[in-house]
């Protein structure tokens, strides 16, 4: 089965306290509403301590075009690209040995947070020494649920492909999609809880050498996937794209859909892979939120020590989209789990759609 070899993630350069941007919001809303304390709350309630952005917090007290915007998420993304990219083949502590860049067949590209063609990844070969013929396959619009879709297609890649080793890249900078003239409580939500993040992952097929590369006594294997979209749903979660750039859709009811529907769903995968809750000893969780987590635990049954890294994670980093699973597994992966242990990657995302993978020690 293919396995996931290396993980790395880039931090963005400027880190804020919670505190900070507290104090940020109470600025720029409290014309809009006369309850501004009480909203406030959600800064603290979220658990959340320190996030890290692409630009000062000074940046975003001014008005800014999507041009400029989106400008930037190109130069930044294809920067710190790089150098996930870098660390997870040339400089991750789970290799023995660098990985040559001309080692990998595919790069899937997973982002929602800005617009670019050529996407990212053909300008990241510009900059790495890849073969010109790696394929790219970048995929755009998955939202929370795209860093655990790229694990998924690239588990599908490499099972069509056993002798492939690919990257799967996630760039997310939320705070560039924030919209300095909204004052809707979903974009103060947004502030008290997106960030950037970036992180990279090598995964590689049965035959191929990549695995040999490996420093970890047991390697985690994917072993099955699965894919669900809840029909007529488009309004939960995602964008409404407007001339100055992309809006924030953030439904509050997003804690009660995962209770009353993704048990069912965890439910039937386990079935088909002959599992149950119980046999489920890591839970690699996409921290979208406390309540999405806390959500997690009543509808799945869980302990609430299943969630404490994805909980770690939201405290230091807050919801990065689709790159926060990657700083999970990351974790997951430095514990060196021993062999036969096994784990649940778990996230959800616009559609509304949850991506679910089975993995084992191996």
């Amino acid at each position: 089965m293919p396995k996931i070899v290396s993980v790395q993630t880039t931090n963005l350069p400027h880190k804020l306290k919670q505190e900070q941007a507290l104090e940020f919001a109470r600025g720029l809303f409290s014309s809009s509403f006369k309850d501004i304390e009480r909203l406030l709350k959600v800064f603290h309630n979220g658990e959340i301590e320190t996030r890290h952005f692409t630009k000062p917090l000074e940046w975003f007290k001014e008005t800014h075009t999507l041009q400029e915007k989106n400008d930037i998420y190109i130069e930044t993304s294809t920067k710190y690209g790089s150098r996930a990219i870098s660390k997870c083949l040339q400089d991750s502590p789970f290799l023995k040995r660098k990985v040559d860049f001309q080692e990998i067949d595919a790069i899937f590209f997973i982002s929602s947070s800005g617009f670019s063609t050529p996407s990212i990844e053909a300008r990241i070969m510009n900059e790495l020494p890849f073969s010109p013929h790696t394929k790219r396959v970048p995929i755009w619009g998955l939202g929370c649920a795209g860093g655990a879709a790229g694990f998924s297609r690239a588990y599908d890649y490499c099972r069509a492909y056993p002798k492939a080793s690919v990257l799967v890249l996630s760039v997310e900078l939320c705070s560039l999609t924030f919209q300095h003239d909204d004052h809707s409580k979903s974009n103060l939500v947004g502030t008290s809880l997106f960030s950037d993040g970036v992180g990279c992952a090598l995964l590689c097929g049965d035959e191929s050498d990549v695995a040999e590369a490996s420093a970890l006594l047991s390697i985690p294997e994917v072993k099955d996937t699965m894919s669900t979209l809840m029909p007529n749903s488009e309004d939960v979660m995602g964008w409404d794209v407007k001339d100055n750039g992309l809006y924030v859709v953030f439904s509050r009811d997003i804690p009660n859909i995962i209770r009353e529907w993704l048990k069912p769903n965890v439910d039937e995968f386990l079935e088909n892979n002959n599992l149950s809750g119980r046999d489920i000893q890591h839970f690699i969780a996409h921290p979208g939120g406390k309540k999405v987590l806390d959500a997690y635990l009543d509808a799945l049954e869980m302990r609430p020590e299943k969630t404490a890294i994805s909980k770690a994670v939201l405290r230091e980093f807050g919801n990065m989209s689709s790159a926060t699973v990657f700083y999970v597994m990351e974790r997951f992966m430095a514990r060196m789990p021993d062999k036969g242990e096994t784990g649940l990657m778990a996230a959800l995302g616009p559609g509304f759609s949850s991506e679910l993978l089975y993995i084992q020690w191996s």
